[in-house]
């Protein structure tokens, strides 16, 4: 019972202080003391509830004690538990009645001063609240003044710690470019900076010629010298004027000497290189010049002395190109001037022959007229064999005249030089000579070590039309990608024979290759392997050929 009472008692002390904390809240926590003051009448309604099953439980042990009334031993007992039980249920009942109503009389306490306080607090609240609401917009603005500062101050750090990081990964690229230039200076500019030449002609128009490019590099000189003059040349972060000139005008020189030097030795094959070559030299300079606060040479400049260079090398390799196209085509030239004067020689040796053949007939037709029945025979035998002669030699000075108007008539020759250039490597070419051998004979001089080898010669009404169909066909067996002119394939001959014999065109092929001195060659030197004797007797022999050559090779030899 004493457990029940502490009980309700620290319930009704916990309420009284909750009661108490409202004094500090707003108007809105009545409602809440309400609900909890609910809840504790709830709570010792429970506990009434709760008592009354005790008393309820009193009763049910009296009645079963009374029917061992009518025993003697248990009388004494039974009537003392039952006074006590009674008693017990009697003074909880007074008990809880008690404690429900000061329960009851402590919350309309409660109640009525939490209602007095929270009026107050409230007229309190609303008199202090214009004072709470100043002092939040103030303490607002300084808080956002606050982040402001805080926010501009992290800004500040970041672009620190960014810029230093840039900077960090900056110099590793300076550091690890600079390297690289100093190694290919050092080392030289291999094969890894080859450009083709023909990738400067890409974007031009196909007439732009190399004065044309002259021009563009007076341009693009004409730029370099703007940027001089106005000061984009370079720049420093000197503050004083005449050190940031100093150091300025150092970089600029150092760089543009180094840059005339390499402009000097452009060719039309050396773009790539000479590329990386400035942009060795800008990034070298640009190393030194950091020395005097960060004086360097600017990208603009760069690209304008990299247009310099493009320029120069484009009117090179379009001159070049020009010069190969003017002596092809005074190649052209002398192989039709050499054809036309073949056709002539043979018109003229044609019409001479004709002349003496008619002459001949003219006198053996007097000598049948005058000769006896024997000698007729013989004299008419010879007059048929000058007949068909005659003929010939008609047909030989039709087909010459023929050649010399129709001039895309001509011969389309294969031939190859394993000695020169290996096995498998032929030469499709065309030429309108009356003799094709002869132009053959022509391509196996002084230039290659050993002759060429024929493989086919075939005729045809449109040689150059043939000849362009089989380029093409073997377009990628061109052994120079660069020059399209180089006339040589590799491929095999059985194949290009499968591409002649599609066409439709019958020609007498030799499909292995003699090469008879490349071969004898190669026996000569297994010779001199095999036996010194022989090395020295074929040397004797061939110092023995010409006095003169030997006495060159003795000098040359000392």
């Amino acid at each position: 019972m004493t457990v029940i009472l502490t009980f309700l008692l620290i319930i009704a002390v916990v309420a009284c202080i909750a009661l108490l904390l409202l004094w500090y809240k707003e108007r809105t926590e009545v409602e809440r003391v309400a609900e909890e003051g609910e809840q504790f009448i709830a709570q010792a309604q429970a506990k009434m509830r709760e008592l009354q099953a005790e008393i309820e439980k009193g009763r049910k042990q009296v009645e079963r004690l009374a029917k061992w009334t009518a025993v003697a031993d248990a009388d004494d007992k039974a009537r003392e538990l039952l006074a006590s039980a009674q008693a017990t249920v009697s003074q909880a009942d007074q008990d809880a009645r008690i404690l429900t109503d000061n329960a009851v009389q402590q919350y309309e306490q409660v109640m009525a001063k939490a209602r007095e306080e929270a009026a107050r607090a409230t007229s309190e609240a609303k008199a202090n609240a214009k004072e709470l609401a100043d002092e939040a917009r103030s303490a607002l603005t300084t808080a956002t003044e606050q982040a402001s500062l805080i926010v501009e101050d992290a800004n500040k750090k970041a672009e620190e710690i960014a810029g230093k990081a840039y900077d960090a990964v900056r110099n590793a690229d300076l550091y690890e470019r600079t390297a690289k230039a100093m190694k290919n200076t050092i080392k030289g500019y291999g094969d890894e900076y080859l450009k083709p030449a023909s990738s400067l002609l890409d974007d031009l128009a196909e007439e732009f010629g190399h004065k044309d490019a002259g021009r563009q590099l007076k341009i693009a000189r004409d730029h370099t010298k703007v940027l001089i003059k106005t000061g984009q040349a370079s720049s420093c972060q000197y503050v004083e004027a005449s050190r940031r000139e100093g150091a300025e005008r150092f970089v600029l020189d150092a760089f543009n000497g180094k840059v005339d030097s390499i402009l000097s030795k452009v060719r039309h094959n050396n773009h790539g290189k000479l590329e990386q070559e400035i942009h060795d030299a800008f990034t070298i300079v640009n190393h030194g010049g950091r020395a005097f606060r960060d004086a360097r040479i600017t990208d603009e400049y760069l690209a304008a002395r990299l247009a310099e260079l493009k320029w120069a090398a484009t009117a090179q390799e379009l001159k070049k190109q020009e010069q190969e196209e003017q002596r092809r085509i005074r190649e052209q030239i002398r192989e039709e001037e050499k054809a036309r004067r073949e056709y002539e020689k043979a018109m003229r040796e044609a019409a001479k022959e004709e002349d003496m053949l008619r002459k001949a007939m003219a006198k053996a037709q007097k000598q049948i007229v005058a000769a006896t029945e024997e000698q007729r025979a013989e004299f008419e035998a010879q007059l048929a064999e000058l007949n068909q002669k005659l003929q010939e030699a008609e047909e030989r000075n039709q087909r010459a005249i023929s050649m010399a108007q129709q001039t895309r008539r001509g011969h389309v020759y294969i031939i190859s030089n394993v000695g020169s250039f290996g096995e498998d490597v032929y030469k499709i070419g065309l030429t309108r000579r009356l003799e094709p051998l002869d132009r053959v004979k022509e391509l196996g001089d002084a230039s290659v070590p050993f002759a060429f080898d024929v493989h086919a010669i075939i005729f045809s009404e449109d040689a150059p039309a043939l000849e362009t169909r089989l380029h093409k066909h073997f377009l990628l067996n061109q052994m120079n990608k660069v020059n399209h002119r180089k006339e040589f394939f590799r491929a095999r001959i059985a194949d290009i024979r499968a591409e002649i014999d599609s066409m439709g065109i019958s020609a007498k092929w030799t499909m292995v290759a003699d090469a008879r001195e490349y071969r004898e060659t190669l026996a000569i030197e297994r010779a001199f392997e095999e036996d010194p004797a022989a090395r020295d007797a074929w040397t004797n022999g061939q110092l023995s050929l010409d006095p003169v050559d030997c006495q060159e090779m003795v000098g040359a030899a000392v």
